[in-house]
């Protein structure tokens, strides 16, 4: 079922390039210059596995009645009424300004789903702006950034929320299966180097020669999704081309392909990096793993080619130990064995994936965070530095995938990385994280004894 998107806000807030990022390619004219765009613009977009029309519009202000700016805003007025939901962006480094607010109301009052946009969110400056857009009774603002992709993925669940019937998957009649739409399929990326065996990893999970494979590295291109039913569970899998190393990506195809895999790993809820067992960890492997890792994924290791490794007894608990050693990041990851050409070890990969996709959206209760919090802090309290001492006064959890969490103390900018890692290793073994990446950002509070400037 297809839907329509109106992309709304004030001029220069990064409507044409958001319009440019959901189409795949430079459709819409962008620059720094505020105004560029006045006609509305549709294309074909494509959010994840979602595809519906996007519609550019140009940018709100006020405006004289029969004036350019006016009859421009009739095509903004005209794009909302014509879609199902409305992004309204704002600037989050700038805020949310009186503009906003009341084109806001604007929007509100047409009635349509409304997804408040927080964009240009990349870096510290952002953070006071997402907090205004609250402001906007629009309900939670999604931080994004255009111009770099980041964000999409939760951009991608804003949608699916906003238009849950649009944007839920049919059936081969054509209308939703009640019992089916409760039960999404996880998002899985099959990544690793070149002639890692994905393919043939992918083929053997479908039970069927669905792609191409071959002894020659860099066949698949296109990166590929696919709908598996596994024990009872729906995934869609998306097969990838290798990835090498950046210096050895010479041919415009091959950049393109490349680029295709690490957009499956950013809409992925779930990435199963695949090694060579016959010659793991190599400085690739690690590359890719860091990089799953900065994208907040899920992460199963999968040992492929398994049947042609000699057996040793101790052989998966060494591969463990070795495993936490290299990636000492996500301490604890999945790792499975495997064959894709004999189909050995596919129920422990794919049972790693599911345990791995639970851990990735596991919340913890805000009291017994705290009470972990006096624990740590009472064993081994933060370092002094320059001769004072770091309280860490709260913390709590506002969100998961990936478990994510705000730590409330008096020196943020003071807090060592050592004892940052201390935090994370300590919440990973005490509420069962293991593997998941985890995120914990720093905010001071205030002091109210504080002078205020005049």
């Amino acid at each position: 079922m297809t839907f329509t998107v109106a992309i709304v806000g004030r001029p220069n807030v990064g409507k044409s390039t958001l319009f440019n990022r959901l189409v795949g390619k430079r459709v819409a004219l962008v620059d720094d210059l505020p105004g560029v765009t006045r006609d509305r613009r549709e294309a074909q977009a494509r959010l994840g596995d979602l595809t519906f029309v996007a519609i550019d519009t140009a940018g709100l202000e006020e405006a004289r009645p029969e004036s350019l700016t006016a009859r421009m805003q009739e095509q903004t007025g005209a794009a909302i009424a014509a879609a199902d939901a409305v992004m309204f962006l704002i600037d989050a480094r700038a805020g949310a300004t009186p503009a906003d607010r009341a084109f806001a109301n604007l929007v509100r009052k047409s009635g349509k789903p409304a997804i408040v946009i927080a964009n240009k969110s990349e870096g510290r400056a952002a953070e006071a702006g997402l907090l205004e857009a609250y402001e906007l009774g629009l309900g939670e603002p999604i931080a994004i950034s255009a111009e770099h992709g980041e964000g999409l993925a939760d951009l991608y669940a804003a949608l699916r929320e906003a238009l849950p019937d649009a944007t839920a998957p049919a059936t081969a009649a054509g209308e939703v299966d009640a019992p089916d739409a409760d039960r999404k399929p996880i998002r899985i990326a099959v990544v690793g180097r070149p002639n890692s065996g994905k393919s043939t990893l992918v083929n053997r999970l479908l039970g069927e020669e669905r792609l191409l494979t071959g002894p020659e590295a860099g066949i698949t291109r296109d990166a590929i999704a696919v709908d598996l039913m596994w024990r009872d569970q729906r995934f869609r899998v998306h097969d990838t081309a290798g990835l090498r190393r950046r210096a050895r990506i010479e041919e415009k195809l091959e950049k393109l392909s490349v680029a295709d895999a690490l957009n499956a790993v950013r809409f992925a809820e779930v990435v199963v990096l695949l090694m060579d067992a016959q010659k793991p960890f190599e400085e690739q492997d690690l590359r890719i793993a860091d990089l799953i890792e900065r994208e907040g994924r899920a992460l199963v290791i999968g040992m492929n080619k398994w049947d042609l490794v000699e057996r040793r007894p101790g052989a998966i608990k060494n591969l463990r130990e070795e495993v936490d050693h290299r990636l000492p990041q996500v301490k604890g990851v999945p790792v499975a064995a495997v064959s894709g050409l004999t189909g050995e070890g596919l129920d422990r990969l794919m049972q790693a994936v599911i345990a791995a996709h639970a851990t990735w959206n596991r919340r913890v209760g805000t009291s017994a965070l705290n009470r972990w919090l006096g624990e740590v802090v009472s064993s081994h309290p933060p370092p002094a530095v320059a001769g004072r001492p770091i309280r860490l006064d709260y913390i709590t959890q506002p969100k998961s995938r990936p478990p994510s969490f705000v730590l409330f103390t008096s020196r943020a900018d003071a807090l060592p990385d050592a004892y940052r890692r201390y935090l994370v290793n300590s919440l990973r073994e005490t509420f069962d994280l293991p593997g998941t990446p985890i995120r914990i950002a720093l905010r001071e509070k205030k002091n109210p004894y504080a002078k205020r400037g005049s």
